[in-house]
């Protein structure tokens, strides 16, 4: 659920962009986001896992089922009341969702996320257009019309995964995956998400620049950036899971909230 609120918040974060003051707190596209995010997150947790793997007890079952069914509801409510070119790029956009942990690619049968470098690339890419196409083809706007946006998104989302990337290495080298991590190392991949928060800080500068109106989005890039910095840094020295996750995604809320948040006067 708290995955679901953070792709909500980068959602409405867009939306704040290209319609400002007219932003409306629930919409189809938000039931979209939040169910589908639901059913994404939830479903792996209650189908086998693939290649015979056996899956541990799971004493919160029944929350999975019921978050579960709740995504589903919502995101099949929500589809009726989007145009034809909306619901198709989401079924495209599940398609590879359900790629991405299902063995369904033809051949040798295997998951996006069984291919390193294509893993980070599917799901961040999933992740923008998610929560950057989606809101701008809802209130009409032409998606490259805004290619700060896309790219700010982007570079948030790889920096995410990158994180999350170097706290799987042990499990992914365990089913031989080749993760970017992995490739680069521990203190390459750590460099690799400074010189992206960089980056990101830099988009958000020249996007005030182009439109100056906005100027809480630099603002909130910057601060978003350093909380991020401090996330990587404490997770390295405490890699406790639950802690990390909780931190981790919280960094796309954090973002969203800045952005959201009205500056006084």
């Amino acid at each position: 659920m708290f995955t679901a609120c953070c792709a909500l918040g980068l959602c409405m974060a867009t939306e704040q962009l290209i319609a400002p003051g007219s932003l409306q707190l629930i919409t189809p596209l938000h039931g979209i986001i939040v169910g589908s995010t639901l059913v994404v997150y939830d479903l792996p947790r209650l189908i086998p896992r693939p290649y015979g793997r056996p899956r541990p007890h799971q004493p919160l079952k029944k929350w999975y089922i019921f978050f579960f069914c709740t995504g589903v509801l919502l995101t099949g409510l929500s589809l009726l009341w989007l145009p034809l070119k909306m619901i198709l790029l989401c079924a495209i956009m599940g398609m590879f969702a359900f790629a991405y942990f299902l063995p369904a690619l033809p051949g040798r049968r295997k998951r996006l996320r069984d291919f390193g470098l294509l893993k980070i690339l599917v799901l961040t890419s999933v992740w923008t257009i998610a929560t950057t196409a989606l809101p701008m083809m809802l209130y009409g706007a032409e998606p490259m019309h805004y290619p700060f946006e896309f790219a700010l998104r982007f570079v948030l989302v790889f920096v995410l995964c990158v994180l999350f990337d170097l706290q799987d290495i042990p499990t992914d080298i365990s089913y031989n995956i080749a993760t970017l991590p992995h490739r680069l190392g521990e203190r390459r991949s750590y460099l690799l998400v400074y010189v992206s928060l960089a980056v990101f800080v830099a988009l958000s500068v020249a996007q005030y620049v182009r439109y100056p109106l906005m100027p809480q989005r630099s603002l909130a890039a910057l601060l978003t950036a350093v909380a991020t910095i401090w996330v990587a840094l404490y997770v390295r020295r405490r890699p406790d899971r639950a802690i990390f996750i909780a931190l981790t995604d919280g960094m796309m809320l954090l973002y969203a909230v800045l952005v959201l948040l009205p500056i006084p006067g």
